[in-house]
């Protein structure tokens, strides 16, 4: 049996280098992994329908207990958050094929969540970024076809 190999970046809004790139119209959140721009991912996060709704999943993420997990489903992918410890959640993502948990504060996650809100409205940057997330999306529809 191989041993697992976690990696886990760690984010605080207090942070000296800037991770967060933006988050665009469908709440992908744009984060450069341990403030490496260079490794720029997008973390699929909160949609909502209503403000109800919206109310339920940030009370149930608050609610959180330590070694609980909570799943954000989308349309065509599913994200989920685990409360490692107090304070301290993980939003799990692979990175060239190896897990990996990006650590978050619970003000920190919380403030990304706040987003999902029906009348948050991204900046222009962040349209750019839901134009890159369209053509990477593009390009591995191509890349399998071929």
């Amino acid at each position: 049996m191989e041993a697992l190999f976690c990696l886990s970046p760690r984010y605080r809004l207090d942070d000296e280098s800037p991770w967060l790139e933006g988050i665009d119209p469908s709440r992908h959140y744009w984060i450069a992994v341990n403030g490496e721009k260079k490794a720029t991912m997008a973390l699929p996060g909160l949609i909502v329908s209503s403000v109800s709704e919206f109310k339920a999943v940030i009370r149930q993420f608050r609610s959180l207990q330590p070694g609980e997990i909570m799943s954000l489903a989308r349309i065509s992918s599913r994200c989920m958050i685990r409360c490692v410890s107090p304070n301290c959640y993980a939003l799990e993502s692979r990175i060239n094929d190896a897990p990996v948990w990006h650590l978050f504060d619970q003000e920190t996650l919380d403030s990304l969540l706040m987003t999902a809100h029906p009348d948050w409205q991204c900046g222009p940057s962040g349209v750019e970024l839901g134009r890159n997330l369209l053509l990477r999306s593009l390009a591995q529809t191509t890349a399998t076809k071929s």
